[in-house]
């Protein structure tokens, strides 16, 4: 049967005859997400895994001829770049990028900037390090460098950084070479600016991380997803890859990427922005008060009290009160009828949206928040009094800033194109919302574009909700509307 035809990612770098690095070990994780990976050998070294005895550049022809070779059958989508062995190597890969962005291909460039390996062995002399600062660097639109890297490079302050996104490079600094129990991660893309954390795994065998990591990320570009969102894959991919690690001689053996690193909680890493709290380990987070019934059903969204009463005498037992206008004079009252028409409700789960601070004070069951709010919000606050929190994402990297929290519920999305607000996402799908439903072990909300005609569809994810606007405020005859999403709801047994 015929496939879909996989993204293509180059990778321009050195070769590892140990098989732990380099070229190797990014068609392992190249293989691993799923793309096609090519290679070109910008280098050859002569290394086990213990130490690296020699290194020799390909010459700049050579490594010219292979990416001329790539470009008239294989364009990428994506390049990645590790060890290049010598500045007339790095203007090689320059021009080719320059070229391949010229015929139209928008090809994004994740930089590896492997200067030395783990070992000692020193593989850019200064003239190598200048010309990637100067000429690598800002064609890049991603740099995965570790804190030595990042400081050999003038990346380290947070003026540099700047300078880097103001001319869309994103950058994100790897922890894996700090001492640290948690392996932090600090990002600065245009989505978001933090930290990505996760526990260090426990392994002696770690030769070919820095590879794995930035290999993933391109794969994840070249695949469609953002750079925040690739960075979290990026970092998802390298943890389990560590999880799989081996032993292959007497030194640091090789990390073993896995295609299923996206299967499995303990790989998604908690996300904090500037200011925030470090995320510890997941065990020492507190997190929010559970949800009475995590089976929430068919989870209307209205915009009054008395559509709060209207749909829960119609039988749901999950609504979000949603007024979006802060200025509204009926505000605290309309909140205050609705919390005492869920309190006297059997079964009924109340959620303001927005308004957490009167939320808080009227005694509200819980809150959902988008992500624009986090920052604004008293989460401490809301914990402490034992408010629910449930939380909106759309992506990756919100998904992980919301893990992060702890909340009683995660709503994911958008499922289907939607109406009721300007959505700048792409609608991702029942296939996405299958996946989180799968992996989160908290209660997962769809939302956006759900009606009668596909909320079926929708509990067949296993998700816990389904969230609904139009379908029912919009519709002819709302009771009949909320009685036919009620019957369409059934979760798989």
């Amino acid at each position: 049967m015929p496939t879909s035809k996989r993204p293509v990612v180059w990778s321009i770098a050195g070769s590892d005859s140990g098989g732990g690095a380099g070229l190797q070990a990014d068609l392992k994780a190249l293989q691993a997400f799923g793309v096609h990976g090519c290679t070109a050998v910008a280098a050859i070294t002569a290394q086990n895994s213990v130490a690296v005895t020699q290194v020799e550049p390909v010459s700049a022809e050579l490594l010219d001829a292979q990416l001329g070779a790539l470009a008239q059958d294989m364009p990428p989508q994506a390049i990645k770049t590790g060890l290049l062995g010598s500045v007339d190597n790095l203007r090689v890969v320059c021009r080719w990028v320059d070229a391949l962005r010229a015929q139209g291909h928008p090809v994004a460039l994740v930089v590896d900037p492997v200067l030395g390996s783990t070992t000692g062995a020193a593989f850019a002399d200064d003239a190598v390090l200048q010309a990637t600062i100067a000429e690598l660097l800002p064609r890049a639109t991603l740099i995965t460098p570790n804190r030595v890297e990042a400081q050999r490079l003038g990346l380290a302050t947070p003026d540099a950084q700047q300078a880097l996104l103001a001319r869309g490079v994103s950058i994100v600094i790897t922890g894996g070479d700090a001492a640290d129990a948690q392996a932090h991660d600090w990002l600065q893309s245009p989505q978001a600016t933090g930290w990505l954390s996760l526990p260090r795994v426990d392994t002696a065998h770690h030769h070919g991380t820095g590879c794995t990591f930035a290999s993933t990320a391109a794969a994840a570009l070249a695949s469609g997803y953002c750079v925040a969102d690739a960075v979290v894959l990026a970092k998802m991919a390298t943890a389990h890859a560590l999880r799989h690690a081996y032993a292959a001689g007497q030194g640091a053996g090789p990390v073993n990427p896995q295609a299923d690193f996206a299967q499995h909680i303990g790989n998604l890493p908690a996300f904090t922005l500037p200011g925030g709290r470090v995320p510890l380990h997941a065990q020492q987070v507190l997190p929010f008060a559970p949800l009475s019934n995590p089976a929430l059903g068919v989870y209307a969204v209205v915009d009054s009290a008395v559509w709060v009463r209207r749909v829960l005498e119609s039988g749901i037992r999950t609504v979000q009160l949603r007024i979006k206008d802060p200025a509204e004079p009926t505000l605290a009252a309309q909140v205050q009828e609705s919390i005492a028409a869920a309190q006297a409700t059997p079964g009924a789960q109340l959620f303001i949206n927005d308004h957490w601070q009167l939320a808080l004070q009227l005694g509200a069951y819980g809150v959902h928040l988008g992500q624009e709010d986090l920052e604004q919000v008293d989460l401490q606050a809301l914990q402490s009094a034992g408010v629910r929190l449930g939380l909106s994402t759309h992506s990756y990297w919100e998904v992980a800033r919301a893990w992060a929290l702890r909340p009683s519920y995660i709503a994911c999305g958008p499922t289907f194109a939607t109406q009721s607000k300007d959505m700048p996402w792409i609608p991702q799908g029942l296939d996405n919302l299958r996946y989180w439903a799968g992996v989160l072990p908290l209660p997962v909300v769809g939302i956006a574009g759900i009606d009668a005609s596909n909320v079926a569809e929708v509990a067949a994810t296993g998700a816990a909700s389904a969230a609904v606007i139009s379908a029912i405020t919009k519709a002819a005859d709302p009771e009949a509307a909320c009685r036919a999403l009620l019957s369409g709801f059934r979760p798989p047994t």
